[in-house]
C-alpha cells in the first residue's frame, strides 16, 4: 500500500504546481523574495521603511457556499477573483495597499488542470489588486471532501502609514456617504440565494431576459476588487473619513460598523438603481425588502465616507478609475445606525 492507493496522488500536486507557475509569476512584485515551491514566502518591507509609521492590517476570508455553482457550471476560473476580492477589500477599507496574498486549496482529488484554473483566478484577482501570491497550500483530503468538490480560503497582508488609516473617527454630521457600485451578489448570501433559486446545472443555464445572461453567468460573476477605486480617491486629494466594505449583513451590518458613537447613516434607497439579480431574487423569493438589505449589497459593494465639499470631486475620481458611483445619502446625528428611506 502505498499513499496513491489511499487517496492522495503526490504527483498529481507537483503537477499542479508547475501548471500554475505560469500565473503565479504574473502577480510577482519586486519585494517578493525567492519563488514559488519554499516553506514560505518572504517579502522585503525595504519599500515601506520611508513610513512615519507603517502598519501592518490583514484580512482572510474564503468564497463560501458560492462554490456550489462552480461546481454545477464546472466553471473554476473566476472564484479565486472572489477569495482575493473578500481578503483585499477589507485591506483596502482601511486605508492599506494590499501586499501579498497566500490562498488555499482543499479538495476531494486533486485534479491539476482544475487546481490550476483555481489558482489562475487567484492570481486574476492578485494582479487587480496589486498584491503578489507568495505562497499557498492544495491539500487533497480524499474521504473528507467529495472527489469533484474544493473549499477555498485566503489571507492577505496589506500595509499603511498610520497617519492615513481609514478609522471612521472623523466621521461627523453633514458628511456625503458615496456608494460604488457592486458587480452583482458578490460572495455573500449564497445559501439563501441556492435556496431561492433551487440551483442545479439546468436551471444556471436558463437565459433570464430581465438579466440579458443566463442565471449561472449572473451568479457567478466575481465579486469586485476596490483597491485601485478607493487609491484614485486618495490621489484626487481626497481624505476618505470612514469606509465599509458591504459584504454579509448587507447594509444593516456593515455601514454602522465605518460609524463612531453619536452618528447615523441616512441613505436613500432610490439614488441608484438596484441591479435586476436583486429584483428577480426578491421575487422569486418573496423575500422582504428589510431582509434584501440586511442579507445583500443590493448593487453596493462600498460605501465612502467623505466631506460633503468633497463628494462630487470623489465620485468623479471614481469614475475616471472606471467605476459607476453614487451620492446615496448623508451622515446624520443620532444613535449608530442605519436608516434607509
Amino acid at each position: 500500500m502505498d499513499y496513491k492507493s489511499a487517496g492522495v496522488d503526490i504527483e498529481a500536486g507537483y503537477r499542479s504546481v508547475a501548471l500554475m507557475k505560469e500565473y503565479v509569476e504574473r502577480t510577482m512584485r519586486p519585494e517578493v523574495m525567492g519563488g514559488l515551491g519554499g516553506f514560505s514566502g518572504a517579502f522585503s518591507l525595504s519599500k515601506i521603511k520611508n513610513m512615519e509609521e507603517p502598519v501592518l492590517l490583514s484580512g482572510t476570508d474564503g468564497v463560501g457556499t458560492k462554490l456550489k455553482l462552480a461546481f454545477l457550471m464546472d466553471r473554476h476560473d473566476t472564484v479565486g477573483i472572489d477569495c482575493v476580492a473578500m481578503c483585499v477589500n477589507d485591506v483596502a477599507c482601511a486605508g492599506g495597499e494590499p501586499l501579498f496574498f497566500l490562498d488555499y486549496i482543499a479538495c476531494g482529488k486533486n485534479v491539476p488542470e482544475k487546481i490550476a484554473q483555481i489558482v489562475k483566478g487567484v492570481c486574476d484577482g492578485c494582479e487587480q489588486a496589486g498584491a503578489a501570491l507568495i505562497g499557498g497550500e492544495t491539500a487533497e483530503m480524499p474521504g473528507f471532501y467529495p472527489e469533484d468538490e474544493y473549499d477555498l480560503a485566503g489571507f492577505a497582508v496589506g500595509v499603511s502609514d498610520k497617519k492615513d488609516l481609514i478609522t471612521g473617527e472623523s466621521i461627523r454630521p453633514g458628511d456625503a456617504l458615496i456608494g460604488i457600485a457592486s458587480s452583482g451578489v458578490h460572495s455573500n448570501g449564497f445559501s439563501l440565494v441556492r435556496k431561492v433559486f433551487d440551483v442545479s446545472a439546468e436551471n444556471l443555464r436558463e437565459y433570464i431576459p430581465s438579466l440579458g445572461e443566463t442565471l449561472g453567468d449572473a451568479l457567478l460573476r466575481p465579486t469586485k476588487i476596490y483597491v485601485r477605486a478607493l487609491r484614485s480617491v486618495r490621489e484626487a486629494g481626497v481624505r476618505i473619513r470612514g469606509c465599509s466594505h458591504v459584504t454579509g449583513g448587507g447594509f444593516y451590518e456593515n455601514i454602522p460598523r465605518m460609524l463612531p458613537d453619536g452618528v447615523r447613516a441616512q441613505v436613500r434607497k432610490d439614488s441608484y438603481e438596484v441591479p435586476a439579480v436583486f429584483r428577480l431574487l426578491q421575487e422569486r423569493g418573496q423575500i422582504e425588502e428589510q431582509m434584501m438589505y440586511n442579507t445583500f449589497n443590493m448593487g453596493i459593494g462600498m460605501v465612502l465616507a467623505v466631506a460633503e465639499a468633497d463628494a462630487e470631486k470623489t465620485i468623479r475620481a471614481l469614475e475616471s478609475a472606471g467605476e459607476k458611483a453614487y451620492r446615496i445619502g448623508t451622515v446624520l446625528e443620532g444613535e449608530k445606525g442605519v436608516e434607509l428611506c
